[in-house]
C-alpha cells in the first residue's frame, strides 16, 4: 500500500505543478482580454467580475481610434516583415556556408555569433543613437529595421546552419549529378527540409522585433515614424485611468503573436529542439 501511494503521488505532483504553471502563465492573458471587453464599471468595481456577462466594444473603439494608431500598425509591420525577411536571407546563406564548408576561422566566427547572442542590446542603445545620429536617419524606419536584423540574425543562422547540418550531404550531391549547380540544389533539395527552421526562427524573429521598445523610444521621436510598443507605452498618459481602454490597446497589440504562434507552434517547436541539438 505504501508503495502504492507513493507511485500515486509520484505521478499527481507533476501533473499539479503543472497545471499551477499553466494557470500562471494563461490567466495574466485572460484578464488582458476580459477586462479589455468590460464595461468601465465592471472594471473600477470593489469586487472583481472574474467572467464578464455584460461585453463591450467600446473600449477597442477608442483605442483604434486613438492618433497614429494606424501609421503604427504600418510602421511595426513594415519594419517587422523587412527585418526577419532580410535575417532569413543572409542567415539562409551563412547557415549554409558554415554547415558545408571549413574554412579558417569558422569555429571563432560561430563563437563571435552566440558570444553577439548573448548580449544585451539595450547597452548599446546610446552608441547607436549616436551612428543613426550621425547618418542623419533619426525618425526613419530604416535603422529600426537593420538593427532589428541584426538583432535576430545571430539566433537565425545558428538554428539554421544546425537544420543544413542535419541534411545529408548526399542528397545535395545527388541533385548536383543530375545536372543541379550547387545553388540549384541549395534551394530544390535543402530549402524545403529547412521549413521547421525557417517557422521557427521566423516565429522568434517576428516576436523579437514586434515588442522591441527601447530603440524606437530612442531614435524615433516623431510619431510618423513610431512603432506600437511606444504607442502602448503611451497609452496611460494618454488616457488617463481608462483601464479599458488600455487592456483594450494591449489586447490589438498582443493578437498578431498569437496568432502566429497558433500557426507556427507545432513546427516551431520541433524546429527549436531540432536544430539545438543537430549539427
Amino acid at each position: 500500500m505504501k508503495r502504492s501511494a507513493s507511485s500515486r503521488f509520484s505521478r499527481i505532483w507533476p501533473n499539479a505543478t503543472a497545471v499551477l504553471l499553466i494557470i500562471g502563465f494563461v490567466f495574466p492573458v485572460y484578464w488582458m482580454f476580459a477586462t479589455a471587453f468590460k464595461p468601465t464599471p465592471d472594471i473600477v468595481a470593489d469586487d472583481p467580475v472574474w467572467f464578464p456577462t455584460n461585453f463591450t466594444f467600446e473600449h477597442f473603439r477608442t483605442a483604434v481610434d486613438a492618433e497614429n494608431f494606424w501609421t503604427m500598425v504600418r510602421n511595426s509591420l513594415t519594419v517587422t516583415i523587412l527585418a526577419v525577411t532580410f535575417s532569413l536571407i543572409l542567415a539562409l546563406a551563412g547557415s549554409f556556408a558554415l554547415a558545408r564548408m571549413r574554412f579558417r576561422g569558422r569555429k571563432g566566427f560561430i563563437v563571435g555569433f552566440m558570444v553577439a547572442q548573448m548580449a544585451p542590446w539595450e547597452v548599446m542603445v546610446i552608441a547607436i543613437y549616436f551612428i543613426v545620429r550621425d547618418s542623419d536617419v533619426l525618425n526613419s524606419l530604416i535603422p529600426l529595421t537593420v538593427f532589428y536584423m541584426v538583432m535576430v540574425l545571430p539566433f537565425t543562422l545558428l538554428t539554421l546552419r544546425g537544420f543544413v547540418a542535419a541534411v545529408p550531404r548526399e542528397l545535395e550531391e545527388s541533385a548536383m549529378v543530375d545536372g543541379c549547380t550547387r545553388p540549384q540544389a541549395f534551394v530544390k533539395v535543402i530549402l524545403p527540409l529547412l521549413a521547421p527552421g525557417l517557422m521557427s526562427t521566423s516565429m522568434f524573429g517576428f516576436i523579437t522585433a514586434w515588442n522591441e521598445f527601447p530603440l524606437v523610444l530612442v531614435l524615433n521621436k516623431q510619431a510618423e515614424s513610431q512603432t506600437l510598443p511606444l504607442w502602448l507605452s503611451q497609452f496611460q498618459t494618454q488616457f488617463g485611468d481608462d483601464w479599458g481602454a488600455t487592456m483594450a490597446a494591449s489586447s490589438i497589440f498582443a493578437v498578431p503573436i498569437l496568432v502566429l504562434f497558433v500557426f507556427l507552434q507545432r513546427k516551431a517547436v520541433s524546429g527549436l529542439t531540432d536544430g539545438a541539438v543537430k549539427g
